[in-house]
Parts: C-alpha cells; structure tokens; sequence
C-alpha cells in the first residue's frame, strides 16, 4: 500500500562527505523488503552493513539520474544482492531493469513512490513522491537548484520541473535531495518556494538567465563518473557465449516449440503497459528464489515436464539473474532471452494485451 504521512517507516539518510551526495533507504518495517536511491559505489559495504543490522531485503536500487560527480553503486548493489535497477526510461544507461515514465509507481512491500520526470538537470533526472516527502534529486535543492550547462541540462525545462510540477505539491511535503553543500539536510517545498532565491524568477526566461551566470567549475570526477554509470548493466554476453543467451532473432520461434516454456519476469504494471509474449508464464521476479528452487514452482515444472525455462524481462538484466540462479538450483538448461522483450519487439516478435 502506499506510504501515508506519520506512517511507521524505516527510513536512513546517508552522507558521502567526498560527493556531497545524500543516499536514501526505505522500508515499511524490519526483516521487510527496502529500496535504496542514489547509492554511491565507495558506500556499497556500508549500505549492506546497515541493511544487515535492520534485516532489511534490498529489492530495488533507483538513480535519480546519470550522476557526474561519483559512480553509482546502483551496479554492485544489483550484483551483491540480485536486487532490480531502477531509472527513468529517458536514461542512456546502457541496461537498467525497469525503466519508469512520468506517473509510473515504484513499488516494495508497503511502499509506493510515484516517478515525476523533472528534466532540466539532464534529460533523464527523475524525482520520486514517496506520501510526505519528495526525493527530488539533484533538480531542487535546498536553497538552491541543480546546475544546467553540461549533460543535456535545460534551464528552461528545469523552470517547467521545478514551477509546474514540484512547486505543485502541498506546502508541508518534505524535500530530500541528492546533495547539500551547506550541511542542510531537509526542507520543505513551502520553505524552497519562499527562500530559495533561485525561485524567485518570473518566467523561464529569467530563470534560465540566472542559470547562466553561474560558470561553475565541472565535478571533479566527471569524465569517469559519466561513462561508468552509462554502463551500469549486467554483462549479457557472458551468457550468450557460454550458450545460455538467445538473441532475439532467434528466440521469435521458441513460443512453437513443445520443450520450452517462456517465463516473464516483469511486474504486473510493465506487462500491462508493454504487453508481454504470447503463452509466456508470468513469473515475478521478486519470487525468483522461492519458484526456482527445490519445491518451487518453476523448479517442479522443469523436473516434472523436462521443458527448457528460458527467461525473459524488459531488457535482460533481470533475466540474465534469474539464468544464474536457476543453474545454482539444478536447472542447468535455463536460459533467457538476449536484450529481453524490447530486443524482441525490436526483431518483429508479436505481442499481446495483458490484463
């Protein structure tokens, strides 16, 4: 369900002191599913440390946006915890799980964030509206607004993010952003809308002439930081050499071949919006675990009907995860879908309506 104001909440606000940067975990309870935003790959074991301590399950890790002044960890997190990436379906990221449009809701066990695409920042900054408080990012800041002149940025398009859609919201909601560089730590959007000096423009125009005047130095880190967390995916090929990996092209005809049985694994919400492949079990992927394993629904498929499993997702992350935990379990045929359903509708595969 979704998280109402005074709702009991674990909630963590982390500081990378080198980055400025803020990192957020959130649960609805402990020994419970959390969702992590903007982790910072230098943090990693501090984050499953604490995850450890609060016996919190690490289900989804989101980015805000490509970030320029550190590398994600968003990458090592999925890997040490098989858990799902999340960002905005503008990014140039080369493979993330799911990827959210405006309105979308990233969703844990009690938890529900809605996804509100504020671009200005770069083209893909996204912030999340979790009940009484916004993550909003490096787009609002406190007292201040993030900087526009590299990566994509649009000072207009910021003053359309922050005007029309941020400063939308009620007076109270709580603002967490991605950095503060003053010790700040929270704000409200009724504090931002009456202080932060950079609001005080009149129109798109002034805004962005105040944007311009700023001249400030590039992030240190920004020739690494940008190219690492463009390439944020879980390395596919590996699987495609090794055998375990069916390019698109080729997967178009295995809905007619009697030993195989198709597995989605997306969300109820992205099959509904992107439809899904004809005859294909759908197969959550946040039950891979309990459905591959001895006992499990896929695992007693498998061994009782001897059909091949052959995975699939949005782009083939998740997939390519639940190949690896199938043969951990036995079930040493599995395979998955190479680039996931967008490669296949990219190929001329068929799709159908989900309800």
């Amino acid at each position: 369900m979704p998280l109402h104001r005074g709702e009991l909440m674990i909630f963590r606000q982390l500081f990378d002191s080198e980055s400025s940067t803020y990192t957020y975990v959130l649960a609805s309870r402990h020994g419970g599913e959390a969702l992590i935003i903007d982790p910072i790959l230098d943090r990693v074991e501090r984050y499953l440390q604490l995850l450890h301590e609060l016996d919190l399950n690490l289900v989804k890790a989101i980015d805000t946006h490509i970030h320029a002044d550190h590398i994600s960890g968003m990458g090592a997190l999925r890997d040490r915890t098989h858990c799902v990436t999340v960002m905005g379906q503008e990014t140039q990221a080369d493979v993330v799980s799911i990827r959210v449009a405006d309105g979308d809701n990233v969703d844990i066990e009690g938890l529900s964030l809605t996804a509100i695409h504020t671009p200005g920042h770069t083209p893909d900054s996204y912030s999340f509206l979790a009940g009484d408080r916004v993550f909003t990012g490096d787009t609002l800041l406190i007292r201040g607004t993030g900087r526009t002149d590299f990566q994509g940025g649009d000072a207009r398009a910021q003053y359309n993010s922050i005007f029309n859609k941020l400063l939308k919201l009620p007076d109270e909601t709580l603002v967490y952003p991605a950095h503060d560089y003053k010790g700040e730590t929270v704000s409200t959007i009724g504090e931002e809308r009456a202080f932060n000096p950079r609001l005080k423009a009149r129109s798109a125009e002034e805004y962005a002439a105040i944007m311009a005047e700023l001249k400030l130095a590039n992030p240190k880190m920004m020739d690494v930081a940008v190219p690492k967390n463009v390439r944020v995916g879980l390395a596919q090929e590996k699987l495609l050499a090794e055998g375990f990996g069916i390019v698109a092209a080729d997967a178009l005809a295995l809905p007619s071949q009697p030993g195989v049985v198709l597995i989605d694994l997306r969300e109820t919400r992205e099959r509904q919006q992107h439809r899904a492949i004809a005859g294909a079990l759908h197969a959550p992927y946040r039950d891979l675990a309990a459905n591959v394993n001895p006992g499990g629904m896929l695992f007693e498929l498998s061994r009782a009907t001897g059909r091949k499993l052959v995975f699939y997702c949005a782009f083939g992350e998740r997939s390519a995860m639940a190949v690896q935990a199938a043969h951990a379990a036995g079930l040493t045929q599995a395979s998955h879908i190479h680039g996931g359903i967008d490669a296949w509708k990219k190929a001329g595969g068929l799709t159908v309506e989900c309800r």
